[in-house]
């Protein structure tokens, strides 16, 4: 069995023109090795992103994560630090989670049009830490849960979880 360890999570991947902030729950393995959000081979999350904000996927990190912010797309993580075993949501160890200081940057984010959960994990973790401590603008503020691009969700291929994760194009370009 995999030993528990210790996972502590990346600074936010944000600036002031963020108008989709996408949630993770905390990065896998992969990416915490690679120090790279969606580091994974088999995670779509690059692939949808190239499908709804035209990133090129192809990129090397630090260019696609420019492109990212720059098409209005922030990333973070709603656990900052937890125990857990290997990459799975579902090993994270419960009550071991330090939830990041979202409400502060949610508050920052004055061109903020919705918050986007990249999975069931990530979402039930933001109603959990987050919304109990978020001011009564940042509460209007849409909450979507989408279908995890993990490749542990393998039951969503690329075209359907694009499908899913349309509302991201349509509030990008909304100006």
């Amino acid at each position: 069995m995999t030993e528990i360890t210790q996972c502590a999570g990346f600074p936010a991947q944000v600036n002031a023109q963020c108008r989709v902030l996408v949630l993770g729950s905390m990065p896998g393995v992969a990416s915490l090795q690679a120090a790279q959000y969606y580091a994974h081979p088999r995670n779509r999350f690059w692939p949808v992103m190239a499908a709804l904000a035209g990133i090129d996927a192809t990129l090397p990190y630090a260019a696609r994560m420019q492109a990212l912010n720059a098409a209005g797309v922030g990333v973070w993580d709603v656990i900052g630090q937890c125990a857990r075993r290997g990459s799975l949501d579902a090993s994270i160890v419960r009550g071991s989670e330090v939830p990041n200081a979202l409400p502060a940057l949610i508050d920052g984010l004055p061109a903020l049009q919705a918050i986007a959960c990249n999975g069931g994990t990530a979402h039930r973790a933001f109603e959990r830490f987050i919304v109990p401590q978020l001011s009564a603008p940042a509460r209007a503020v849409p909450v979507w849960s989408l279908p995890s691009t993990s490749p542990a969700n393998a039951a969503w291929p690329l075209p359907r979880l694009v499908h899913a994760w349309q509302p991201l194009a349509a509030a990008l370009a909304a100006r």
